[in-house]
């Protein structure tokens, strides 16, 4: 299966999925983390892939999107954005009502 194929595949058949550098459990840089942080924390339940495994999925992934960046965050087979735009709308509460509306449950918290 090739890198085009293969995140076709994923974003399809998972709800939420993070093309990330490194684990869930072990970021290798930054801005997943942040990311990872902002979903572990509305408790969503996702897959995370390592795009450090492969430089054609590395390479895949920013065609997949025409984004030029890692992470990337998709949800319901959707691109949201990488860490700047998925932080803003952590932060404005566009992230939060962006899952419930596309089925996908988050943890209620309190500002």
């Amino acid at each position: 299966m090739d890198a085009h194929s293969f995140i076709d595949n994923e974003v399809k058949t998972n709800d939420v999925v993070l093309f990330m550098k490194g684990t869930p459990q072990f970021p290798m840089c930054g801005f997943s983390g942040q990311v990872v942080q902002i979903l572990d924390y509305l408790g969503v339940p996702y897959k995370g892939i390592n795009v450090l495994e492969s430089d054609a999925l590395r390479q895949g992934i920013k065609d997949y999107a025409n984004w030029p960046t890692i992470p990337q965050l998709y949800v319901k087979g959707e691109f949201v954005g990488g860490c700047d735009i998925v932080r803003e709308m952590f932060q404005a509460g566009e992230l939060q009502t962006h899952f419930k509306d596309a089925g996908v449950a988050v943890r209620e918290t309190t500002a």
